[in-house]
């Protein structure tokens, strides 16, 4: 873990959802840098019928995606127990997290990689033939977990509990601050970086694209090298100690 004072005032673009930005400031800001919120995606809950229905259901395995698909969910069950489940499945710590608060912790959570295709891994999903299993999910989701617990025998739904919506802000200002306050961005999903360059328009894609970047996965990586990016660090796990570590090295200039 990075020491207090790495970041030496540097500025960093946060540009998680806002529900789920404050630690990563705090860190930051523990760091001796200055964090500067601006959420790409809006978190909108998805609650119908068959949302609820699948929710209150009996499962073989119900796996969460994300911290966001654990707090939508909970708005529509009775309590976070989930006793008709047999296995809780987390797709990494913050996920987990969320759980464990809410009631019940996962059975099921990678302990390096935070994503699907480390909990594939686990010897405990091998063999899922007629078992039934729910992916409490966004909407639009990857469908790697899905398609691989298919082909491994299992009966896939989804329940998808929440959209994620563009802000609708004028990025004006920001791009006129850039120069003077943004020295890293930080981005934790393609969807979010793809967001920031488009409402940042053509005005402000240059400043972007020469702006060090820190990301969790090395698809979101692979998609920030298609837009142009010129430095790019994939943070070891999809957590904000680690977020912060890459920064850190940015600062230092490793």
């Amino acid at each position: 873990m990075s020491t207090p004072g790495d970041l030496r005032g540097r500025g960093v673009l946060v540009t998680r959802p806002a529900a789920q930005a404050e630690a990563l400031c705090r860190l930051i800001e523990s760091a001796g840098g200055q964090a500067i919120r601006f959420p790409t995606i809006v978190i909108e809950p998805v609650a119908t019928a068959e949302t609820h229905k699948l929710l209150n259901a009996a499962w073989d395995l119900m796996y969460f995606v994300s911290p966001n698909a654990v707090e939508q969910a909970l708005a529509q069950v009775a309590d976070g127990c989930w006793e008709r489940v047999e296995c809780l499945a987390a797709v990494g710590r913050g996920t987990a997290l969320a759980l464990t608060a809410a009631g019940r912790g996962p059975d099921l959570v990678p302990s390096e990689r935070y994503e699907s295709e480390a909990l594939l891994e686990m010897a405990e999903l091998a063999d899922m033939r007629a078992r039934e299993v729910l992916i409490v999910r966004g909407q639009g989701g990857r469908g790697l977990f899905a398609q691989t617990m298919t082909e491994r025998g299992a009966k896939v739904r989804f329940a998808e509990v929440y959209r994620r919506v563009m802000p609708d802000v004028d990025a004006g200002a920001l791009r006129a601050r850039w120069s003077r306050e943004i020295d890293y961005v930080m981005a934790t999903s393609g969807e979010v970086l793809l967001n920031l360059v488009a409402m940042l328009g053509t005005e402000g894609r240059d400043q972007l694209l020469e702006t060090p970047l820190v990301v969790v996965a090395e698809r979101t990586a692979q998609t920030a090298r298609e837009l142009g990016f010129n430095s790019i660090k994939v943070a070891e796990r999809a957590e904000d100690g680690a977020i912060l570590a890459s920064l850190c090295d940015f600062a230092r200039g490793t």
